[in-house]
């Protein structure tokens, strides 16, 4: 069998078993942020931290508890890892350098897990279990509950109420988050994963040294780690290494764990709006984009020139034998794509067209199908940029789902959409400019360049994947990205609660002849175009330097 026919193979059983996932988890998600009923250890929880699960809030108090849940969260995370020398299960490590702790805090509850340090070699048990794998569960909880805060604000009418922030959090991690979990580390072990609270091990002699590697609960972390498209690994190879992804078919579990809840979000959002075509329509613009990045990848890394290329059968670089080309570029679509950040290769030894694909899924904004929560609505805000300019081309006030977009939403959707270019354009120049970021660099040139744009816009838009030749652990980098990473969370969930909560205050608009009908393929075209011409205008100079230019000279 040709690679080639291996990887469209394996694309062929992943969307199917997407598509089988896809109605019975959406219609359960709709459920579970419609529900009224509070079970016992939840009401525990909300008892322990003083919340009221049924009391209504504004979008400004729904946005307070985002932001101080976030910012308690960075304090102890923080905290964790400046107190690890004291730890018992620190595995004898140290505690983290002020800088790096507070990276690591920013990227790991902002959803980013942007990693400047080798996980194998700085953290212990405690950290991980109980600082890190623990904000892979709430902070995709907390996207999600911003995801459906908005969802509600286009659901409602004359009322600026979006739901509990608390209940919508707790609900999220204990009945959507943490038994799809348990299911999916139970997989990875039975593929090969490890799962334990081993020391470290010394595993052989190796040219004239010995080797060591760490156990863990690599496989629950690992399960998290994608389902909650969190990206950040228990070694520095990631999702690459054995222990995390022992075999083929783990690495497709792997892919099907990252795009499920994101996918199966948009069919939660059709029932909650009561217009399951709503749904599809953002499902299809998703599943367009994903697609075609799937296959311009695969092309790109196949269609390679030279003698190396023929040898291996395309670009073999940086990549794991036991996935091959196919696998290896799914993975990365899906993982830039998303919010994820986990890597199954090296991405910098990825073609230059490549890293440009790369580059590009994550400066979509990652909506394609995107982060858990985020993806859903960073979408929805270019679904009301596409009905405005729709109705700048006919001379109609533009409206979406029955509401009204008028100049107050179109202000709140533009500013959610230039919050990030800015972070990354501007972050990008400083480090090019001054000398001291500029010396970590490995690469001269376009790819240089390439390595400092990957990593601001990983960390601004919450990615966490790296590209690897840029020594991202000085107090430089460690900083600028940990500012861009909770920056490019925070700021935009401002933006989307201030939305959801003026859509909610609006009454239904009846829909007349007219209408945009934006359940129909001619919009789901439109939003496909202006998401690409939008991306485009934005960042296509940055990209000429860097990802093109290397692609057109090799």
């Amino acid at each position: 069998m040709s690679p080639v026919l291996a990887g469209v193979l394996q694309l062929l059983a992943l969307i199917a078993a997407l598509a089988l996932a896809y109605r019975p988890l959406g219609d359960y998600m709709a459920r579970v942020y419609s529900s009224e009923k509070h079970y016992k250890p939840e009401k525990w929880i909300y008892k322990a931290i003083g919340a009221n699960p049924s009391a209504e809030m504004r979008w400004p108090a729904y946005l307070r508890a985002v932001l101080a849940f976030s910012a308690v969260s960075v304090l102890f995370l923080y905290g964790l890892q400046r107190a690890q020398g004291i730890l018992p299960g620190s595995l004898g490590f140290v505690a983290i350098d002020p800088d790096q702790a507070f990276n690591t805090a920013a990227s790991f509850v902002s959803n980013t897990n942007w990693q400047s340090y080798y996980g194998e070699q700085a953290m212990g048990h405690v950290v991980q279990t109980g600082g890190l794998a623990v904000q892979n569960f709430v902070s995709a909880a907390v996207g999600m509950a911003v995801a459906v805060a908005l969802v509600r604000g286009f659901a409602r009418s004359r009322t600026g109420e979006l739901g509990n922030f608390w209940a919508d959090l707790v609900r999220g991690v204990f009945r959507i988050l943490l038994p799809i979990s348990v299911l999916g580390a139970i997989v990875l072990v039975a593929c090969g994963a490890i799962q334990n609270f081993a020391g470290i091990h010394e595993v052989g002699q190796f040219m004239g040294g010995s080797q060591q590697w760490n156990g863990g609960a690599v496989a629950s972390q690992e399960a998290i780690k994608e389902l909650g498209t969190n990206g950040g690994g228990y070694f520095n190879a990631n999702s690459s290494h054995p222990f995390e992804n022992p075999n083929p078919f783990s690495n497709l579990f792997e892919i099907f764990l990252i795009l499920l809840i994101p996918f199966a979000l948009t069919r939660t959002f059709g029932r909650m709006v009561g217009n399951l075509r709503q749904g599809y329509a953002i499902l299809a613009t998703m599943a367009t984009i994903w697609l075609g990045f799937v296959a311009l990848m695969m092309w790109t890394e196949f269609a390679g020139n030279g003698p190396a290329f023929d040898i291996a059968g395309g670009a073999m670089e940086g990549k794991e034998t036991r996935f091959g080309i196919a696998a290896s570029s799914i993975f990365s679509v899906s993982t830039t794509l998303t919010s994820t950040g986990a890597v199954n290769s090296f991405h910098s030894s990825f073609t230059g067209l490549g890293g440009g694909i790369q580059l590009l899924g994550m400066q979509l904004g990652e909506i394609a199908p995107g982060g858990v929560g985020s993806g859903l609505y960073g979408m929805l805000i270019m679904a009301i940029i596409a009905v405005f300019i729709a109705g700048l081309m006919v001379g109609r006030t533009p409206e979406y789902l029955g509401k009204k977009i008028g100049t107050r939403e179109i202000k709140f959707a533009a500013c959610y959409i230039l919050i990030t270019p800015a972070l990354v354009l501007g972050f990008t120049a400083a480090a090019m400019a001054l000398d001291t970021p500029a010396n970590s660099m490995t690469n001269t040139g376009a790819h240089g360049f390439s390595e400092i744009l990957y990593a601001y816009t990983s960390g601004a838009n919450n990615n966490g994947s790296a590209f690897a030749g840029l020594n991202a652990d000085t107090q430089w980098f460690n900083s600028t990205i940990g500012i861009a990473m909770l920056l490019g969370r925070f700021l935009p969930m401002v933006f989307v609660l201030a939305l959801a909560g003026s859509l909610a205050e609006q009454k239904p608009v009846p829909e007349t002849a007219g209408t945009l009908r934006t359940d129909k393929p001619l919009y789901t075209g439109l939003l496909v175009g202006t998401i690409l011409i939008v991306t485009g205008l934005t960042y296509f100079p940055a990209l000429a330097l860097g990802p093109l230019a290397e692609g057109l000279a090799s």
